[in-house]
């Protein structure tokens, strides 16, 4: 079990191996929202030994895991103004 990245899978954010699940979204789980991890564990199909070395990822690199919230947010917000913008009219 460790803790990985690959360009290809998540954007390239850290996530746990052989997994689509991200280190940050196992933090806003337990963080965030109060789950305990045991639960988080269960609700994901993860050991609980796998959500807490995500967590020790987490408080190990706080700084790069809220640089990767910010240019998330930040792309959501990209993506909100652009499907706002109306559409060319065809004439």
């Amino acid at each position: 079990m460790t803790i990985t990245r690959d360009d290809d899978v998540l954007g390239g954010e850290p996530r746990i191996d052989g997994t689509r699940i991200g280190v940050r979204h196992i933090a806003a789980r337990v963080i965030d929202i109060s789950q305990s991890p045991a639960y988080v564990a269960d609700q994901l199909d993860l050991t609980l030994a796998e959500v807490y070395e995500a967590l020790s990822y987490y408080y190990s690199h706080v700084e790069e895991m809220h640089d990767l919230r910010r240019e998330n947010d930040a792309a959501f917000e990209r993506v909100g103004v652009d499907a706002l913008k109306p559409k060319e009219s065809c004439q």
